[in-house]
């Protein structure tokens, strides 16, 4: 007991000793300057001020001096003595005065800026490498805001559910408090001590600190803002690139810190324009204001601001203190804008690791980190929320209050499940029960309806049911119906699918009935794409057969970037003919509808058949890192390849099967990012047949081909060959698919291409088969048009002699999603 009461009067004499420092920090206008930073001198101890310019501060009771610094601003330093347990400290800065009074001008005319920028180009490489590992705690903030929303996007109303007309309005704000750790060259760990998402308390928010490093010659923001990123002001080629302007100089800490105007050589290069300063004799960064355009080729925001500050640690190493990004920009009629901000505190610049505390787990959220109550945040967080945010935090948790309730779920219900005549048409329809997390989906009419020459009319209508559970786990099921109109089959099928799983995804699946399949089970073509091919060209490219079928299969995650999976299916094998009577909207004297099967590759129609096969897979990225949440791991890729192999067994004699074969494939996928170069994609694939005892044409080793306008996967797919040109049962075969995204390098400085902001795309592929067949594409086109499309001319070289050549049509986010 006597041991209990000491240890308690000992945290009492701690609390005591440690005091808040609170106040405001503006301008001599008395405007709040957000995002500054105040810190004890001498030390990486401090805080940064919230948007409103207040900041608060925990410190030990004593003297000490407090600085307050902004980029732009002169820092104003107060000593103080702590004998309460609160005070106030407010601070006015200055704008910063520059002296030019020193400034010489080198006989060439050129402007000093340039000389110190050298200088720091070339200890650029020992700046970056300076910190050799360490630990600290970041603050992340992050927040969007609306100023504007369309009424309608996609022919569906905009509408947020909050009970608020007005197009101002914040859709997102989260904090997080994580402890970082990086150990060079490359490892890096954070973990998520807390975690904060405004109408979303089983959520996860922005806790994933980046250090904007202008120490590396290419500075990335993720490859949906620039996929070639960015030249930084220092980088090796920056005098390339830039232009620079001395501004003068100051003092800060003792330090005389330079500042250079940073100004793009030319429009529509990747590079910054605004502020960075440089201390002199160390030649290191102090603080930057850069400011991206959307002219810098920005995908999808119009512009980006950083502002960092970085301070000493000790006498020669600094660390950075605080970063904030402030991104903007209008896309489909919403006007957005936000703040990102990280303050990084309490280092450690040589921490000793236990032995595999890297890992490939790089960010992992603790248990309870998401579980914190209003008062811990209260208490915890370094930067105090201003009016707005705690608004937006009691309006975004006060919606997701009222979501929980049962009646105001069924009048979500009411509003949202009204059918629409472009939902039926075109995008489909839903029907959501949200009290009991269940979904129905109904499809359009445009993918309902099709012809083709065997079955006349179809109706192929496939309506979804979707149930999801706690963490992962959902079940969905799928009824088929199918009906050929004039050859009067009725093909209905059911597919389930269950996924779980806590660590790594699982998969379970099964679906069994009657079913119309193309020869290729990969489809080759969409059935509303022959459609129009038939009726409008008089060309039948789908060639079909019937099947009863059953099939079962099981994936599952198993770590270090494997996944493991096998399936089973039974087809009973079904010919179908084309009809005697069919139809087309025009009539082409020199054409003619073909028969229902590959005739590239046989004389006859397949006979009707029973097929048992085994198909087990495996699919491994090396070095594969992982987000680990309290219930489930989600890989987020790795810098190697993944490979791919799989093995296929025709089981002869089970369920009857006719079948007899074995064959197997293994293939190589990866995309390269060479930066400013662009990206690099390729596909290499082999495989063969090891027996061909009885194998008929849906078991081939089927090659996709393309015989219509609009693209198939460039890195799976030829563009050109018919659809079963190349399907083969030979021993060996082998494919190449090679893809370079420029990115914007070359088109940057042609004009109309940069101002569009359009890419140059271009690439080939390769095909041998066993003994002696050989062809090859090569392509180039545009892409990035009007942000969603792309337009290739793709020339062929078959082995004897052929030039076959052809226009395509893509929109990659949709095709590349299709295989």
């Amino acid at each position: 007991m006597h041991k209990i009461i000491v240890f308690l009067s000992f945290l009492l004499v701690l609390h005591a000793k440690s005091a808040t420092i609170s106040g405001w920090v503006k301008d001599k206008m008395g405007n709040p300057i957000p995002f500054s930073s105040v810190l004890i001198k001498g030390s990486t101890k401090g805080t940064t001020a919230n948007a409103k310019g207040f900041y608060s501060l925990e410190i030990n009771q004593g003297t000490h001096v407090l600085v307050a610094q902004h980029v732009g601003h002169k820092s104003v330093e107060k000593s103080i003595k702590v004998s309460t347990t609160t005070l106030e400290i407010n601070f006015e800065l200055d704008i910063q005065q520059y002296n030019l009074k020193d400034v010489v001008v080198t006989s060439g005319g050129e402007d000093p800026a340039y000389a110190i920028i050298r200088k720091a180009i070339a200890t650029r490489e020992e700046h970056l490498k300076e910190v050799k590992k360490f630990q600290c705690e970041v603050y992340l903030k992050g927040q969007l805001q609306l100023r504007d929303y369309p009424k309608k996007f996609m022919g569906k109303a905009v509408d947020f559910e909050d009970g608020d007309t007005s197009k101002r309005k914040s859709i997102f704000l989260s904090e997080s408090i994580v402890n970082y750790s990086v150990e060079e060259p490359s490892s890096k760990k954070i973990e998520v001590i807390s975690s904060k998402v405004g109408g979303q308390s089983d959520g996860f928010g922005f806790a994933n600190p980046q250090i904007i490093s202008l120490y590396e010659n290419n500075v990335s923001f993720g490859r949906g803002l620039n996929p070639r990123g960015f030249v930084s002001p220092i980088a090796n080629n920056a005098l390339y690139f830039y232009k620079y302007k001395f501004e003068g100089t100051f003092f800060e800490n003792g330090r005389e810190v330079s500042r250079i105007k940073v100004i793009p050589r030319r429009k529509y290069e990747p590079a910054f324009s605004g502020y960075i300063n440089i201390v002199e004799d160390e030649w290191r960064i102090q603080s930057v204001q850069l400011k991206l355009l959307k002219e810098q080729a920005m995908q999808l925001i119009d512009t980006l601001v950083l502002e960092q500050l970085y301070v000493p640690a000790t006498k020669n190493v600094w660390v950075i203190k605080s970063q904030v990004l402030y991104p903007s920009g209008k896309i489909f009629g919403f006007d957005f804008w936000g703040n990102f901000l990280q303050v990084y505190d309490k280092f450690n610049l040589n921490p000793s690791f236990k032995k595999k505390f890297f890992d490939h787990t790089i960010l992992k959220f603790e248990d309870s980190a998401n579980k914190k109550t209003m008062a811990y945040w209260d208490s915890i967080r370094p930067i105090p929320l201003v009016i707005e945010e705690k608004k937006t935090y009691r309006k975004l948790d006060s919606l997701e209050e009222e979501r929980k309730n049962p009646h105001y779920l069924d009048s979500l219900d009411k509003r949202r499940n009204k059918f629409t005549l472009m939902g039926s048409l075109l995008t489909g329809n839903s029907i959501s029960v949200q009290k009991k997390k269940t979904y129905y989906n109904f499809p359009p009419l445009l993918t309902s309806f099709f012809y083709n020459t065997v079955e006349g009319g179809v109706i192929d209508f496939a309506p979804s049911y979707t149930k999801n559970f706690t963490g992962r786990n959902s079940l969905s099921i799928i009824p088929y119906i199918r009906y050929g109109l004039a050859n009067e089959h009725f093909n209905p099928s059911l597919s389930i699918n269950y996924n779980y799983g806590k660590k790594y995804l699982k998969s379970f699946s099964i679906s069994g009935g009657a079913k119309v399949f193309q020869f290729n089970n990969d489809p080759p073509i969409l059935p509303i794409l022959n459609t129009f091919t038939t009726l409008r060209q008089e060309y039948n490219y789908m060639k079909i057969y019937e099947a009863d079928f059953f099939k079962i299969g099981y994936n599952t995650g198993i770590g270090n970037g494997f996944t493991v999976g096998a399936e089973f299916q039974f087809q009973n094998r079904k010919p179908l003919e084309n009809l005697a009577d069919m139809t087309s909207w025009k009539d082409y004297p020199n054409r003619s509808f073909t028969p229902n099967y590959p005739t590239e590759i046989a004389q006859t129609n397949m006979v009707a058949n029973k097929a048992s096969i085994l198909t087990i897979n495996a699919t491994w990225r090396p070095g594969s890192n992982y987000i680990e949440l309290p219930d489930q791991k989600i890989s987020i890729g790795s810098k190697f390849p993944t490979f791919r192999a799989s093995f296929t067994q025709g089981l002869n004699g089970l369920f009857g099967s006719d079948v007899s074969y074995s064959k197997w494939h293994f293939g190589i996928t990866d995309n390269l990012n060479m930066k400013l170069g662009g990206r690099l994609n390729y596909a290499f694939g082999v495989g063969g047949f090891l027996n061909t005892d009885n194998v008929f044409i849906p078991d081939y080793q089927h090659v996709q081909g393309n015989q219509i306008f609009l693209a198939t996967p460039y890195l799976s797919s030829f563009q050109l060959p018919t659809y079963y040109q190349y399907s083969n049962t030979s021993k060996l075969n082998f494919s190449a698919h090679v893809e370079y995204h420029l990115n914007g390098l070359i088109t940057n400085k042609i004009p109309g291409f940069r101002s569009l902001n359009l890419f140059f795309v271009t690439g080939g592929s390769a095909l041998y088969i066993q003994p002696n067949t050989h062809y090859y594409e090569a392509y180039f086109g545009i892409e990035n048009i009007f942000k969603v499309l792309r337009f290739d001319f793709v020339q062929g070289f078959e082995q004897n002699g052929g030039r076959p050549s052809g226009f395509r049509l893509s929109v990659p986010i949709i095709t590349n999603g299709r295989r």
